[in-house]
């Protein structure tokens, strides 16, 4: 997807909306740069008084004033120098946290369409590197700017002051010097563009490489990593070497515009000079406070690159921070469903695909009954499940819970009424207790986490974990067993006690033990609420009141166990096909 382009000016307030909460430690920074820039100055100008006076002159009292002078001088400067720094790094550090909460806070609520079209890797880079290339544009590009104009101010006053005739001659040089800095500004600001779709590249190639560390160990795939890897890297090494090139070239071109200027007025000084038109100490603080300009130049000319790679960074912020999130147009608050499920002429199509997910669907599912979906890969069955609590949206047709369409319930409260637990469990990198009492059930006593785990078969083995219910489980539950971790998954659904459970896939994939486990769990999760089951199994929905056969995002059949076995039709081949399979029970997608 494309990113948007924004102009400079409109990037540059936004991102000074989040610095304008801190204004008054940004002001303080502000004033004691301020106070280095206006003392600056005072270098050159206290030259022409220690010539002039204290060594042609050779006044006994200012000789004694001179080194008091310069210890005050720089002890203003050294202590404004701190202050200022320490106010904008730390307005700098929050301007940093504040965009992040906010992209956080964003992407939790985009809609899971979003994540099909946008890599993790990608998302992740945003978050973790292009929100610090914002701090310089925001802040310090601001404090230089300060400092330096007014230094340059400054010295130029002074310059002004001692002959105003040369320090005109200076300013030739103003006119090249935006020429060079406007051309080399957007060379910067598209190679800081490219540099971060760079790291995103490899950020996606790194995490995949340590989620899918197994396989690429099992398939001896450390090699095509290791050069997935190195054209990653090596891209984010060519758009930084273009970046630097455009920045390293920015200031020696400007340097030597000044470079030339100065060598003309240095010249016409020294003839002032032998023409005795002026002293040697004036002679002296022109040539210090001319020599003195090369550093603010050359720091604000340099300040543009961090402005454009901020300015960069920002648009990729802001391009994620105004995302939609998802619609949340429903007015009706529900409470707790009854649990009646309504498909009324239901379609689905990811994207534009020509081919529906979802063909004219329409199922009623009376409040308690257990519903089996099956049918091959492909068939529409998970499609159908994530459509229940808004995942996606139907194209067409509704979809009803205890008769009112969910389109006109609030979110919060149709995901309230909704327990899902599917074969692929999502654990975090927590405690038991923790993964158990996710989100809103934080605020469940000890006894109820601890009785949802004994309902789900689960308390025997947490309790021989070193911590018991405080054991951290590691990223997604890698220290536990698959069984373990599908029973933590059914206590979760148990402690939020919804009436509508959504079961996909949840017992394949295990081992007979567990499974014997995890069927025990489920069965007294289904108990009393409105149930839909997606399996590979048919084993595990022998019991199901009814079970729906699908072919394409249609129903191509629909009964009981019996019923279907009698009629001797596509579950009836399925049937069989598994039951008289070599293995007795395959997983064929079914």
């Amino acid at each position: 997807m494309a990113q948007k382009t924004i102009d400079s000016l409109t990037l540059y307030k936004r991102l000074m909306k989040y610095v304008m909460p801190h204004w008054k430690v940004f002001l303080v920074s502000v004033f004691s740069i301020a106070v280095v820039a206006m003392t600056e100055p005072a270098l050159p100008a206290l030259m022409k008084p220690m010539l002039d006076t204290g060594f042609v002159a050779k006044d006994p009292s200012f000789i004694r004033l001179i080194p008091f002078l310069i210890v005050l001088l720089f002890l203003v400067r050294g202590g404004a120098n701190f202050i200022g720094a320490y106010a904008i790094n730390w307005v700098g550090n929050r301007l940093v946290m504040d965009l992040r909460v906010d992209m956080f806070g964003k992407l939790i609520r985009l809609p899971t369409a979003y994540f099909d079209d946008h890599v993790s890797g990608n998302l992740i880079s945003k978050l973790t590197y292009d929100v610090t290339q914002v701090t310089h544009a925001a802040t310090n590009v601001v404090l230089i700017s300060v400092k330096d104009t007014l230094t340059i101010a400054g010295l130029l006053a002074w310059l002004f002051y001692l002959n105003w005739m040369l320090t005109l001659l200076s300013l030739v040089m103003a006119p090249l010097i935006a020429i060079v800095i406007s051309v080399i500004s957007k060379r910067l600001r598209q190679t800081s563009r490219d540099t971060q779709r760079a790291m995103g590249e490899i950020t996606q190639v790194l995490e995949e490489g340590i989620e899918c560390n197994p396989v690429v160990k099992l398939y001896g795939g450390q090699e095509y990593e290791k050069r997935r890897f190195l054209e990653s890297a090596n891209r984010v090494r060519r758009f930084n070497l273009k970046q630097s090139t455009a920045a390293a070239a920015n200031v020696p071109i400007v340097q030597l515009i000044a470079a030339i200027s100065l060598a003309v007025i240095v010249y016409l000084a020294t003839l002032q000079s032998k023409a005795d038109k002026t002293t040697v100490g004036g002679f002296v603080s022109f040539i210090t406070a001319m020599l003195m300009l090369t550093a603010p130049l050359k720091r604000i000319t340099g300040v543009n690159e961090y402005l454009q790679k901020g300015l960069a960074a920002a648009e990729s912020i802001f391009d994620l921070i105004d995302e939609e999130a998802e619609p949340d147009e429903g007015e009706i608050s529900l409470q707790r469903a009854e649990g009646g499920v309504v498909f009324d002429d239901v379609c689905f199509s990811y994207g534009e695909e020509a081919r529906p997910a979802i063909d004219h669907f329409s199922l009623s599912i009376s409040i308690g009954e257990t519903i089996a979906l099956v049918g091959s890969s492909g068939s529409g069955k998970s499609t159908l499940a994530n459509l229940i609590p808004r995942f996606y949206h139907p194209g067409s047709g509704r979809i009803l819970l205890d008769g009112l369409d969910i389109r006109d319930l609030t979110l919060e409260s149709l995901r309230d009424n909704i327990a899902f637990v599917s074969q692929n469990v999502v654990l975090f990198n927590d405690t038991v207790s923790a993964n158990i009492a996710y989100g809103k059930m934080g605020r469940a006593s000890p006894q109820e986490i601890e009785a949802a785990a004994r309902a789900a078969h689960a308390l025997d083995f947490i309790m021989e974990m070193p911590q018991g219910m405080e054991t951290l489980i590691g990223e997604n539950g890698v220290k536990l067993s698959g069984g373990q971790r599908q029973r933590l998954g059914i206590a979760r659904a148990l402690l939020r006690d919804a009436p509508v459970l959504i079961l996909d896939e949840a017992t394949s994939a295990l081992d007979s033990e567990s499974e014997k486990h995890v069927q025990a769990a489920l069965e007294t999760l289904m108990k009393g609420r409105t149930t839909i089951v997606i399996a590979h199994r048919l084993s595990t929905i022998e019991r199901a009141d009814r079970i729906v056969v699908m072919q394409k995002g249609r129903i191509m059949e629909i009964g009981n166990h019996g019923e279907l076995l009698k009629k001797g039709g596509i579950y009836a081949n399925l049937y069989r096909i598994q039951y008289e399979s070599p293995k007795g029970r395959s997983d064929e997608n079914v």
